[in-house]
């Protein structure tokens, strides 16, 4: 009898673990799945020390060209998942303990707040010590194991690479051991970046190594369709419902942005409405719409006094009508801004033949990107 029970007992285990190991197996097989639109997650390291005024002008020209190069990308016919990171490093302004680096904004999908964060940036002597923050951002930042990840640090500066008490060619193979390219940016002539080791440090780290003026305009191209952009921007931003805690404060930084990036150029402010009206472009931590396409359930879990005054009140049939009403708004003007896009850009390329591209950060990053996503796989959206 005892025998019979310990069969049996062998013959059931057997089927239970024939059937997790293929539970286990497509579980795997999901999550590839899941992973195969891939993501890109970009790490800024400038330099805001004294000289470097020009290179955070440049960055704020740039950052929502640099977001739509990257929307533009797939993976396995997938649109990726992306996230930025802004530091900051040789500012004077910054302790001697950190070795004059500061995380300004981790790894995040909330690009009103990189706006945000860059445009507050400001340049104060200092020394730049460029292993310090590469080993900073390699260990601190919350990089993505996929495989099929794109991890980009971008590194920009003027002064030796070797400086400082981290050495860089150490700095740079942890990073390499994690999948992460280091692209180098030295802001200066192309020998003397050589000589420096910022080349050295690009070639180490998979990437690429560029040399830019810093001190020179970002030039812009005006196309006639940016007005009509604009219109559609505003038309955009009245489809937002802010709430909770955040909304009115979070819908504010939305329209500071906008006049940010309208600051530096219309052509700026249509790049930025642009990237706004794209997937990447999502704040369900406070906008309802958002919330509400990432969660149908949303409205029937929100609590009255989360909701903006104009909703108190209101029934969840009402609430749903009106959320859904913004959403449906919201979708057409983003297909209408999407059509300028694309006329945009043509326009843009068409003039670029004429005057050649300017060697500038944002062109810099432009470029690297699209030659380091073809190496992982991803193509460029028709």
């Amino acid at each position: 009898m005892k025998k019979l029970i310990l069969s049996t007992v062998v013959f059931l285990f057997g089927i239970f673990f024939v059937q997790a190991k293929t539970s286990n197996e497509l579980s795997d097989l999901k999550s590839d799945e899941l992973a195969s639109g891939g993501s890109i997650q970009v790490a800024l390291l400038l330099d805001t020390s004294n000289s470097m005024d020009g290179l955070i002008n440049q960055a704020k020209a740039r950052l929502w060209t640099i977001v739509n190069t990257m929307t533009t990308l797939r993976y396995n016919g997938k649109a990726p998942e992306i996230e930025i990171s802004l530091y900051e490093y040789g500012n004077s302004g910054l302790s001697q303990e950190s070795d004059y680096i500061r995380q300004v904004v981790g790894l995040t999908n909330d690009l009103d707040l990189i706006s945000e964060h860059l445009f507050a940036l400001r340049t104060n002597g200092g020394s730049e010590y460029c292993g310090a923050v590469i080993i900073d951002a390699t260990k601190k930042l919350d990089w993505n194991a996929d495989k099929n990840a794109m991890k980009l640090i971008y590194i920009a500066g003027n002064e030796p690479f070797d400086q400082g008490s981290v050495n860089y060619k150490e700095a740079i193979a942890d990073a390499v051991k994690k999948g992460v390219f280091i692209n180098t940016i030295f802001c200066g002539n192309n020998q003397e970046g050589i000589r420096t080791h910022w080349k050295d440090g690009a070639d180490r780290g998979n990437g690429k190594y560029f040399h830019i003026d810093s001190d020179a305009r970002v030039r812009y191209i005006i196309t006639p369709y940016d007005d009509q952009i604009t219109v559609c921007n505003q038309q955009l931003n009245a489809t937002y419902i802010g709430y909770g805690s955040a909304g009115r404060a979070k819908k504010a930084s939305q329209v500071q942005q906008d006049a940010a990036a309208e600051g530096i150029s219309t052509a700026n402010y249509a790049e930025r409405t642009v990237a706004k009206a794209g997937a990447v472009y999502r704040n369900e931590s406070w906008d309802l719409v958002d919330r509400v396409n990432s969660d149908p359930k949303a409205l029937s879990e929100i609590e009255e006094d989360e909701l903006p005054e104009e909703l108190k009140g209101k029934s969840k049939a009402q609430l749903e009508a009106y959320v859904n009403a913004k959403a449906k708004e919201r979708e057409q003007i983003q297909k209408e801004i999407a059509e300028l896009a694309k006329k945009r850009q043509a326009f843009i390329e068409k003039e670029q033949t004429k005057e050649g591209t300017q060697d500038d950060l944002g062109n810099a990053i432009v470029s690297s990107i699209q030659d380091i996503a073809k190496l992982k796989g991803f193509k460029v959206e028709e």
